[in-house]
């Protein structure tokens, strides 16, 4: 039985092709692919086949034809197996894969510049949401977009986040007869039209990348407060030793309760890079001041008014929840965050006093959930004349609640006391 071969082309049609590739097309009985892609073999004797989606009926067909004992020709733009149809046909199929120059590697090359140290990402049919914190701090970045997701809006994005120490470098048709290629300043990206077929590269130098550089740990009066009642923050080192607490990875989804300002659902979208942070804040005005903090430290996060645990609904099972504040509402918050807690996911819980420090543990112990306490009396220098003295934070307990784990300590103790 022949395998179905994906065969890499490129904008120009068949000049791209190696005279094997050409050949295995001619002798094909099926030839799949996009309809431009299809408009270059005009005279093509066998079957067609147009992709417009349903890839799980498309690889079942495939599967047929082969069978059957037909020779199947796939095409691809580029290499199949970047951002491509060649990666899900060969998780599913025994498939042959024979890539062209992908046309990022094109861009590169029109650009003469190295790729190796690039990020690579794409927008192509997915949200732009989370763009921001995964490719701040990066020196050179590389974008597939689509007819939504254009240069332009990518202009627009960047710019609203202030990330204006990029240039962008567009390829449009690359290797086509129309193929153009140009360098604009953000502000000018923003004011053009493009074609529909073109990769976006961004350039900085690392002087500038690393003058936007923070580590973890922002200052508290970085952050936009309330006016005049500043102080609805959690503070710099409750906030790190919170976020610690929450044991984020890349990929982790958050929820920040109780928000306020945003600062540590900003420092969690910082750490969670390729996750997703959802905030939810019942105080429009410190809404607004999360949002307008987002933007000051480029992270693009979900931020949304109410009163938890109403509006939780619409977020995904988080790995993490931070709780700032619960509105009175602690038991039946709690309940929700518990049971929508994803396995081996973290609740992190700051109580100001002694009051909602034994309500709080007595709901995680009634939800089955063990928890440990961190009590953190911090103070700070503060000059006097020319001596120095300390002056004291509130003292924060800080309560970390996970599940039990089935044959762990916990459980173990509690079989004991039986």
């Amino acid at each position: 039985m022949d395998r179905p071969k994906v065969i890499g082309i490129g904008d120009n049609g068949r000049q791209s092709l190696l005279p094997q590739y050409a050949k295995w097309i001619t002798e094909s009985d099926v030839l799949v692919g996009g309809e431009r892609q299809l408009q270059w073999f005009p005279d093509y004797p066998g079957e067609t086949i147009a992709i417009k989606g349903g890839l799980s009926e498309l690889a079942a067909r495939l599967q047929t034809e082969a069978e059957l004992g037909r020779k199947v020709v796939v095409l691809a733009s580029g290499d199949p197996l970047f951002y491509g149809i060649g990666g899900y046909l060969s998780s599913r199929l025994d498939v042959e894969i024979y890539p062209n120059m992908s046309s990022v590697q094109l861009a590169f090359a029109r650009m003469g510049q190295s790729w190796q140290d690039a990020y690579i990402t794409s927008v192509h049919g997915r949200s732009m949401k989370g763009l921001a914190q995964r490719i701040d701090g990066k020196v050179k970045v590389a974008l597939l977009t689509d007819e939504m997701n254009s240069p332009r809006a990518i202009a627009d994005y960047l710019l609203s986040f202030g990330m204006t120490e990029y240039r962008a470098f567009v390829a449009e048709h690359l290797d086509g007869p129309q193929e153009r290629c140009g360098w604009y300043e953000l502000q000018e990206l923003a004011a053009n039209d493009f074609a529909p077929l073109n990769v976006v590269i961004l350039t900085a130098s690392k002087e500038a990348v690393k003058e936007k550089q923070r580590s973890l740990g922002i200052e508290d009066d970085q952050f936009i407060q309330r006016k005049p009642d500043k102080g609805l923050i959690t503070k710099k080192e409750i906030r790190v030793l919170s976020l610690a607490q929450l044991g984020l990875q890349q990929d982790s989804i958050v929820w920040d309760i109780g928000t306020c300002t945003g600062s540590v659902a900003i420092e969690a979208a910082r750490i969670a890079r390729y996750g997703e942070v959802y905030a939810i804040e019942k105080n429009e005005a410190d809404l607004q001041n999360c949002l307008d903090n987002m933007r000051r430290f480029r992270t693009d996060l979900t931020a949304v008014q109410g009163r938890a645990p109403q509006g939780l609904e619409s977020f995904p099972d988080p790995d993490a929840v931070f709780i700032g504040g619960s509105g009175g509402e602690m038991r039946e918050l709690l309940h929700v965050c518990c049971t929508r807690l994803r396995p081996g996911g973290r609740i992190v819980l700051n109580a100001a006093t002694i009051e909602n420090l034994y309500e709080a543990n007595k709901a995680f112990a009634d939800e089955g959930m063990a928890t440990s306490i961190t009590l953190a009396q911090i103070a700070r220098s503060k000059p006097i004349l020319d001596l120095t003295r300390f002056e004291g934070l509130n003292p924060i307990y800080i309560i970390t609640a996970k599940h039990k784990e089935p044959g762990g300590a916990e459980a173990k103790e509690a079989n004991a006391n039986e």
